[in-house]
């Protein structure tokens, strides 16, 4: 089997009269490298020697080189000055100095835009109070209860949410405890003289009542909103407002999340306060509600009434302008100014002093009666 070929292969003798070289020995080659490198060191140094005597410059006539001797790559380095398109230097010049690369420099044709390295910059809560600024601000040191915190995993998260909700509805194991040796201070409904009792309500209304009391009795233990204390008890804000006059309720609202927190009242409280401190008696707040009726019902009718005078008034004028103009001016009928017949538009229907529903035209003022059948 003939030796398959190196590669790449040997070259053949071009004169076989000519002796061939022997390959070198690692020792031969060895000692070439260490000479190479004894040669390289030496070079080095008698160079550096030469640059501390005679420091090398731009200026060729300075250096006292001979005609065709090369200037050593030092020369041309050592002292190359810091401009912008220099990209070997660390720092760039500037009219009031250097300043360091990383520093943005915005394009020539587009100063006015800076692309910012948010990384290096400082958020200083432009114009708003911070924690630092105001040390003592509750509301900026609090959190959200209703955001779960990073070091939570979800079960914890759960569990603390089901033990906050038992705590502000003082339900579970956060209901306050009955002593059997002092039953004197114990609370107790005051409809059935239960033990059983909502402490959530004894908290915010102070009304010591049982569950099943507050559904046998909703004319008293029912729950009344802002709207129906104002409409049907003629309380006003500033007393609703007031929690030591009436207690309430906040609960979320039901039509829409984002508007404000209901806020609920108790019934009896509320007629307590309405009949005895604020109106006297029932009778009184009833007299108190028909005469409010009344004078809405009147300042709606005087609101009327001048609304018709001024239609009447230009339909008067309207009158005299087409009697001065004559038969130019047309009849009573015609559309004023574009000439035609004109069509009535009728206007809501109003109940008259008589109690006869009169109705008239937006237009020509024209009134008819309303039939009902």
């Amino acid at each position: 089997m003939s030796e398959r070929p190196s590669t790449p292969p040997p070259a053949a003798a071009s004169n076989p009269s000519i002796p061939q070289r022997s390959p070198l020995t690692p020792e031969q080659v060895k000692k070439i490298e260490i000479n190479r490198l004894k040669a390289k060191a030496l070079r080095d140094q008698r160079e550096a020697e030469a640059r501390k005597k005679n420091p090398p410059t731009l200026n060729r006539t300075s250096n006292n080189l001979a005609a065709g001797q090369k200037r050593p790559y030092s020369a041309t380095t050592s002292n190359v000055p810091s401009t912008l398109r220099d990209g070997r230097s660390t720092e760039t010049q500037k009219p009031g100095g250097f300043r360091p690369l990383d520093e943005i420099q915005p394009a020539r044709n587009f100063t006015k835009y800076v692309e910012y390295d948010f990384s290096k910059m400082t958020d200083t809560k432009g114009g708003f109070l911070t924690v630092e600024d105001d040390p003592h601000n509750k509301a900026l040191h609090a959190k959200n209860p209703e955001e779960k915190p990073a070091h939570m995993t979800m079960k914890e998260w759960e569990r603390h949410q089901l033990l906050r909700s038992l705590r502000e509805q003082k339900a579970g194991p956060f209901e306050p405890g009955l002593s059997v040796l002092k039953k004197e201070d114990n609370k107790v409904c005051r409809e059935c003289e239960s033990l059983e009792i909502d402490w959530k309500w004894e908290e915010i209304f102070g009304c010591a009542v049982c569950n099943t009391c507050k559904e046998k009795l909703p004319d008293k233990y029912s729950l009344l909103t802002k709207t129906e204390a104002k409409e049907d008890y003629l309380l006003t804000d500033p007393e609703l407002k007031d929690e030591e006059l009436l207690p309430h309720l906040e609960r979320p609202n039901p039509h829409k999340s984002t508007w404000n927190n209901m806020m609920l009242y108790l019934r009896y409280q509320v007629e307590e306060y309405a009949f005895e401190k604020k109106w006297g008696s029932a009778e009184k707040l009833d007299e108190e509600f028909v005469k409010r009726e009344g004078e809405k019902k009147r300042r709606k009718e005087v609101k009327f009434k001048s609304k018709l005078d001024e239609l009447k008034k230009r339909t008067r004028v309207e009158a005299y302008r087409r009697n001065r103009r004559g038969e130019e001016g047309g009849k009573f009928g015609d559309d004023v100014g574009k000439g035609g017949k004109h069509t009535h538009v009728w206007g809501r229907a109003v109940e008259g002093e008589d109690g006869v529903s009169v109705k008239a035209c937006v237009d020509c003022g024209m009134e008819v009666e309303e039939l009902e059948f």
